[in-house]
């Protein structure tokens, strides 16, 4: 973790400073900014690995702040909010970021949430691409209808044009494609996509399939209620 890059938004100085002394611990090179058009400014010059941010924050607030990373960058985004029912949690995730803690947050579990991030970013592949039910799979290409996902290349068309995803999104789109047809839970999408080894916030695949749909088309993935979500073949 030595050579990685941490953004850290945040305008309390003792939640700021406490939190760059534990990253720095813990191996990881830290910019500490205190408000939003500062921390825009710092990701633009320093290109970090990840970035975490306040949700409040001055100047420009985090889900804003979120926003214009993610116009730019594909790079991961921890939100950091004071309360989980809080709405701005679901706006942070809508905006792009990838996860979110809860603040207070204990030092551990932020560790842990970065390490997952990152190690999924740094295998956007693992997820695993069978051929169940695909209409073809030579070469790592499935197509599903006017959807193809280039397993290997890490590529997605739809209608035969480019659609962008995030890492994440990728993740999520290559479990549902190595099983179209079969419904996945909410906990076997964290587990698998999420890298929770213990439960987590539902929400987060929900805005996530959201995102997703948007971009490959609002009827690919079904819902079927009370159990999860499912890829049409």
């Amino acid at each position: 973790m030595a050579e990685t890059h941490v953004l850290f938004v945040e305008d309390d100085d003792v939640i700021r400073e406490a939190t760059q002394l534990a990253l720095e611990r813990d191996g990881f090179t830290v910019t500490a900014m205190p408000d939003g058009l500062s921390g825009l400014e710092a990701f633009r010059a320093n290109r970090p690995d990840i970035a975490l941010l306040d949700v409040m924050l001055p100047g420009m607030d985090g889900v804003s702040l979120c926003r214009r990373i993610r116009d730019e960058s594909t790079v991961p985004v921890i939100m950091l909010s004071a309360r989980a029912d809080s709405i701005d949690v679901v706006l942070g995730l809508e905006a792009g970021a990838d996860d979110y803690v809860t603040k207070p947050f204990d030092g551990s579990v932020l560790m842990a949430r970065i390490r997952a991030v990152l190690r999924r970013f740094g295998h956007a592949g693992g997820a695993g691409a069978g051929d169940g039910g695909a209409d073809a799979a030579e070469g790592g290409l499935l197509a599903f209808g006017d959807l193809e996902v280039d397993t290997e290349g890490m590529e997605v068309r739809k209608a035969g044009a480019p659609v962008a995803l995030t890492p994440t999104e990728m993740r999520l789109l290559l479990e549902f494609s190595s099983a179209p047809g079969t419904v996945l839970s909410r906990d076997k999408l964290l587990e698998r996509v999420w890298d929770y080894g213990w439960g987590g916030d539902t929400r987060v695949v929900d805005v996530h399939v959201q995102r997703l749909r948007t971009k490959i088309g609002q009827d690919r993935i079904e819902t079927v209620r009370g159990f999860g979500y499912k890829l049409k073949g």
